[in-house]
């Protein structure tokens, strides 16, 4: 399916050296910023209380937010869960208070909105479980890496593998630069928003290599250059749909989601639009670089033995 087709072949491949240059100072400060400033971890990461509410009628979390913002805490969360009249509470540790303490001050606080509100469940999260759900987090990402080279490496050959790695990685470390330079709340909900773009990045990448592969059994007279020109304009139209329908998907969560969906979108709305760079202007650049050529992806047609035709005969 095409939106619109394009009859003359951009050349993308013109502009990738200054755009590589770009991309390395972008993916090099999001490293630095990563190293110097780390991560703004939520309390599923850090530790501290959980208590769960339960409402006679539909819970107002807006009003929930207010009240406990009144109680000087920053870093808090309020969602659903289950039903519309059950509130899940989380609250980072304050030094010198103890969750029943906690768990009572905010009870007060929401009994003085509305009294029918009641406590079913108040738990402890200590900053170990925290470090067990940040090492999961990491292995699962490590996997997911692996995962992708073994997939690339089989699938193509490996200077699209290592170029669809990079990529990839370039994608993922600026999401983590962006939510380290504004200090952005890291939850595991942000973790998942990241491996999801891992995959949806890749998959952008094996439609252009793909392309790049049949092309190249087509058009036998074109150089490299123009073979990955013109496999990135053949697949510009599918790009538009893919990207803009999930984009659009991805922005409602954004402005209708509430806190706590926000950053999970922006996590995925920075990676779906950098997936689209990278695919570009990384992965397929990086693989012209590598010097990828046509003997790479079609393989020459075995020669018959002379020997065996003339027994044939």
């Amino acid at each position: 399916m095409e939106l619109f087709k394009i009859h003359k072949t951009i050349p993308f491949m013109k502009h990738a050296l200054v755009l590589n240059i770009i991309s390395a100072i972008t993916f090099l400060l999001a490293v630095f910023f990563i190293a110097t400033r780390g991560f703004n971890l939520s309390i599923e990461f850090t530790g501290g209380t959980l208590i769960e509410a339960k409402y006679a009628q539909t819970a107002d979390l807006e009003k929930i937010r207010g009240a406990i913002s009144k109680l000087n805490y920053s870093d808090f969360q309020v969602q659903n869960f289950g039903t519309s009249e059950d509130v899940l509470i989380r609250l980072p540790l304050q030094e010198g208070k103890s969750s029943a303490e906690q768990s009572q001050q905010i009870l007060s606080a929401l009994q003085q909105q509305d009294s029918s509100v009641k406590l079913t469940r108040v738990e402890f999260v200590g900053p170990q479980v925290g470090h067990e759900l940040y090492s999961n987090g990491l292995n699962a990402f490590i996997f997911v890496i692996v995962g992708i080279c073994v997939y690339l490496a089989f699938r193509f050959e490996w200077k699209f593998a290592i170029a669809g790695v990079l990529a990839n990685m370039h994608d993922v470390v600026i999401i983590l630069g962006f939510f380290a330079f504004f200090q952005w709340e890291f939850s595991l909900a942000v973790l998942a928003g990241v491996l999801a773009v891992l995959g949806y990045s890749v998959n952008e990448s094996v439609v252009i290599m793909d392309r790049i592969r049949e092309n190249f059994r087509k058009q036998r007279k074109s150089s490299v250059i123009e073979v990955i020109n013109s496999s990135i304009t053949q697949t510009i139209s599918r790009t538009v749909i893919t990207h803009g329908s999930t984009q659009m998907m991805v922005l409602a969560m954004l402005f209708f989601g509430g806190p706590t969906l926000h950053y999970f979108a922006l996590a995925l709305t920075i990676g779906i639009w950098f997936g689209i760079y990278s695919s570009v202007f990384v992965a397929a650049a990086i693989a012209m670089w590598l010097g990828i050529k046509r003997e790479d992806m079609v393989k020459a047609p075995k020669k018959e033995d002379p020997a065996a035709e003339l027994l044939e005969g």
